[in-house]
């Protein structure tokens, strides 16, 4: 079987070399696909006939200077981003069905890039969900301990990546979405600045804050796969006008002079003492590197949860009235009349944490409640906004935790009260209320053998200076070397 890099250079060298193809690459992967994903339970639907073609069409173009930037390396895909041909289910039952006619313009980006699809992976069911537990098709199990959670919703895309069955993936980032799941399985993971990314064949959950972010185990690599997925898209009208990015034009800089801000409310003892004393090892690390790194307060960034989930709702209750049971998607064979197509179609097709957000969601907007709630979040969302822009006119960049706790047992109490599962999402949903792009990257273990994730904050469209600070971190220490026990054969 081929031996292949876990990183997209690595294998981007190695076709170069001559090493392996893009085929056999392929071949192996499938191979350990149906060896490990068994028991991780990340693919919904595989790939493999399109991806061998796709893999013998790049050997044909070859791997030298002038080849696509991404030719015959392999990719996994959240299942809420449109295939064309390629089934696409959002983790759903309401679209367990439902194989899309188009691809989303992030799918024709990485395809024109040379990039291979193997298959999609799951997810919490429509991206509602912390943990890749709300699925339809079941939970993911994290590869450093599965009978833990690999984090939401873009648990599967993690997973796939951690268990080195792919070499990268892509998720999306509602309220942390990317960078939650990157902390629990010691990946790095990229929100980008909102608009930065197109969202036209995304599935909509909070079309205000949704957007497709990178999952890998380099920074590196992680640069590279946004470079490709970036740009403006005339087909998505909040896409900024920015052509090309190059995200990767300061990795390898050094830290002085820089300036970081590191908040007081991210210190807090709802975080768990061995994070926090991983975050002080961090900011002792940037100044020993020559960066400056000073407390600051962002006093209304704790009622960002509570601006997060009736935002996020209401645009959900909005986005998920099309399905209904008469264009597309589930319909329920029991229904009668119109009104019984609509509430038993719902009724059947959403599982409960969809049909809880939407019932919150339209409780958000409805003429009794609108005033009090949606406007009274968006106006808590504007100072929110004011605020983090304060910081960053005296400070490039913001440092906390990524998470408040390392990834908890699948069906454990943090499941069980929905108002708990939430506040999971604390220290991530504020990136995505403010538009500002954000990364995780990994920052140790715990005593308990699990991933700790590090999240750096930078202001809108300034991808590249965490990339910078995030490449010095990886460089200053150890952390690829470090694998899960499922991968090391300890299953």
């Amino acid at each position: 079987m081929v031996e292949f890099s876990k990183t997209l250079h690595g294998i981007k060298a190695d076709l170069a070399a001559g090493k392996y193809s893009s085929k056999d690459l392929v071949t192996a992967i499938y191979a350990d696909i149906e060896q490990k994903d068994e028991a991780i339970n990340a693919f919904i639907t595989l790939n493999k006939e399109q991806a061998l073609a796709a893999a013998e069409q790049a050997d044909q173009i070859g791997y030298g200077s002038d080849a696509p930037v991404l030719n015959g390396i392999p990719l996994a895909i959240k299942d809420n981003i449109l295939t064309e041909g390629l089934r696409t289910t959002a983790a759903s039952k309401m679209l367990e069905n439902f194989v899309p006619t188009y691809d989303a313009t992030v799918i024709a980006k990485l395809k024109a890039a040379g990039a291979i699809i193997i298959g999609k992976v799951n997810m919490d069911e429509f991206a509602m969900g912390g943990s890749n537990q709300t699925s339809y098709f079941g939970p993911v199990h994290n590869p450093w301990d599965l009978e833990r959670v690999p984090g939401g919703s873009s648990g599967g895309s993690a997973a796939v990546v951690a268990s080195q069955q792919v070499p990268g993936a892509l998720g999306t980032d509602t309220g942390g979405s990317v960078r939650n799941p990157a902390a629990f399985n010691g990946l790095v993971g990229m929100k980008p600045t909102y608009g930065t990314v197109s969202r036209l064949g995304v599935i909509s959950f909070g079309s205000s804050l949704d957007q497709v972010g990178p999952l890998t185990h380099t920074v590196a690599d992680n640069a590279l796969l946004l470079e490709v997925i970036a740009g403006h898209d005339e087909g998505d009208s909040t896409s900024l006008p920015t052509e090309q990015y190059d995200f990767s034009s300061k990795i390898g800089q050094d830290l002085k002079g820089m300036k970081i801000a590191f908040p007081k409310e991210y210190k807090v003892d709802s975080i768990n003492t061995e994070i926090r004393q991983r975050m002080q090892e961090a900011a002792d690390f940037f100044e020993s590197q020559g960066a400056t790194v000073e407390e600051v307060s962002l006093p209304h960034s704790v009622y960002g949860i509570n601006v997060y989930y009736i935002i996020a709702s209401s645009e959900a209750s909005s986005n998920l009235q099309r399905y209904d049971g008469i264009r597309y998607g589930y319909r329920s064979e029991a229904a009668q009349t119109l009104e019984e197509v609509y509430v038993q179609s719902r009724s059947e097709g959403f599982g409960d944490e969809v049909k809880r957000r939407i019932i919150l969601g339209t409780f958000s907007l409805s003429a009794g409640a609108f005033d009090l709630y949606f406007k009274k979040a968006a106006q808590v969302r504007t100072l929110i906004k004011q605020e983090f822009q304060a910081v960053f006119d005296q400070y490039d960049l913001i440092m906390g935790p990524t998470t408040t706790s390392t990834a908890f047992l699948i069906g454990g109490k943090e499941t069980k009260d929905p108002v708990e599962m939430y506040t999971a999402d604390l220290l991530t949903v504020n990136s995505n209320l403010t538009g500002l792009p954000a990364i995780s990257i990994p920052a140790g273990l715990d005593q308990a053998g699990l991933p700790i994730g590090l999240q750096l904050m930078a202001k809108a469209q300034d991808e590249a200076t965490l990339y910078q600070v995030a490449h010095a971190f990886e460089q200053g220490h150890d952390y690829l070397s470090q694998e899960p026990n499922f991968v090391k054969g300890d299953k």
